[in-house]
């Protein structure tokens, strides 16, 4: 425990100034190691409230409720319900696409994998009803197909969507009442909410966004995303604790923290093996498991997950071979900053594992030739151009559109530089992070079929 107690002890230190340097409004942080919790927070919940973070006040998790789905199904795949390697419509015979032949192949493995290949960002608002969900898979009849099942990672939140309707077709039950009776109940988490019914029962955070792009930030004027993709992770929010149950589930062979088997035993193992390889993305791992990212690094095996919702940013890491698991959340400000530096401290300190350097622009620049990569890529929520200036300089410029406006998102521009074969990073970072931009394919005219940002975005004009 001693090292445990340096750590907390340098969390309660340094999280208030760390959080003042990197923008942060509020944060809540987390340690599990050999069985055991630390927990701390600082700052507001909301600037516009001032009311205080404290250790059981609830932040979105964002899309690490993608690991809570994924644990929902394997559940299903325990008890003999599901094949990972059936089709979709093996228990969703309704679930169609825009490419009839792919939806037909899709299987329940490529969902929890990010390899189905259709379209992956769609929020369309589908009411707050219990058949949000089902009604959800309808708005994805003409979503178009970008690749063949399979053949490539692309980050897929629609997917993720699909398999939350998986769960209640074969549970019989909503959702989030799914989560609750198969996994907060049995998980003893107390401080958990799936609705905003429920947050508001706590100490609540609320996200903070830039009203345009390096102003200041502000409170966001939307609490959540649609309740449709809550299987994605648009609204689910807890403490830090509550999330380091869930984790500790997973470190523990599947059992919770008072010997219930929660998953079968092998199971949580299992989903924390190498499924898909990605690209070089940098702010992504380096391949993906049955739900878990996954970062393969010389020291050792580091798993878990991020989550974004409407300026609300959330980190959980795990160390399987040391037991250890720390989580972060945010709502604001360079969060990721925040996150690298306090989760690299745990780790340094807690393992002999450390976390991947996140990419930076180098001080030299590769001399690649632009011209190809140049054009429009589109994905249902933004487009991102790719320009040359006068002086040579590489630029994008992202411009968000559909739903996308009105949750708050606004036009960016970033310059490039190139940073691998291929590759290009951004010149100043975004909440911390140095954004990679992978061109990938052949459009067959000379152009990249993607642009590479952790979905593939297909190329749209030149």
């Amino acid at each position: 425990m001693t090292e445990l107690t340096d750590v907390s002890e340098w969390i309660a230190q340094r999280l208030p100034a760390l959080i003042e340097q990197y923008d942060v409004p509020g944060a809540a942080v987390g340690v599990l190691a050999d069985g055991e919790v630390v927990e701390h927070a600082a700052g507001v919940l909301s600037l516009g409230t001032g009311v205080e973070a404290t250790t059981d006040s609830v932040f979105q998790i964002g899309s690490i409720t993608k690991l809570w789905t994924s644990s929902l199904v394997m559940q299903l795949v325990d008890e003999g319900k599901v094949d990972l390697d059936a089709t979709v419509r093996t228990y969703l015979p309704e679930f169609r696409i825009g490419d009839e032949d792919a939806a037909a192949s899709i299987t329940v493995r490529q969902l929890l994998t990010h390899t189905s290949g259709f379209e992956g960002d769609v929020f369309t608002d589908t009411g707050v009803g219990d058949d949000c969900v089902e009604k959800y898979l309808g708005v994805l009849h003409d979503v178009p197909q970008l690749f063949p099942p399979g053949s490539l990672w692309s980050y897929n939140n629609a997917g993720f969507s699909v398999l939350g309707r998986l769960v209640e077709v074969l549970r019989g039950q909503p959702y989030d009442v799914c989560l609750r009776e198969h996994l907060i109940a049995p998980l003893g988490i107390t401080h958990a909410a799936t609705s905003p019914y429920q947050a508001i029962l706590f100490r609540a955070a609320v996200g903070h966004v830039q009203p345009e792009q390096d102003a200041a930030y502000e409170p966001a004027k939307v609490w959540a995303l649609t309740r449709s993709n809550i299987p994605a992770g648009s609204m689910f929010s807890m403490s830090a604790r509550s999330l380091l149950g869930f984790a500790r589930m997973h470190l523990e062979d599947g059992r919770a923290a008072d010997g219930t088997q929660v998953l079968a035993p092998g199971t949580a193992a299992l989903m924390q093996v190498r499924e898909a390889v990605l690209p070089a993305l940098g702010h992504f791992g380096d391949s993906w498991g049955l739900g878990f990212e996954r970062f393969d690094t010389p020291d050792g095996l580091v798993v878990g997950h991020d989550g974004a919702t409407i300026g609300q940013y959330a980190y959980l890491r795990m160390v399987p071979s040391a037991g250890l698991a720390v989580a972060v959340l945010t709502n604001g400000g360079d969060a990721s900053a925040l996150y690298a530096d306090l989760a690299g401290h745990v780790l340094s300190e807690l393992t002999s594992v450390r976390l991947p350097a996140a990419p930076t622009p180098p001080a030299d620049p590769l001399d690649l030739d632009p011209t190809s990569y140049l054009g429009t890529y589109s994905c249902d929520i933004a487009d991102l151009a790719v320009t040359r200036d006068e002086d040579g300089r590489v630029w994008l410029d992202e411009t968000p559109k559909g739903v996308a406006v009105e949750f708050g998102d606004v036009p960016t521009r970033t310059e490039l530089v190139a940073y691998a074969d291929h590759t290009y990073i951004a010149l100043h970072p975004d909440r911390g992070m140095h954004r990679l931009y992978a061109f990938l394919g052949d459009d067959g005219a000379g152009h990249p079929a993607y642009l590479h940002t952790g979905r593939a975005l297909v190329r749209a004009r030149s």
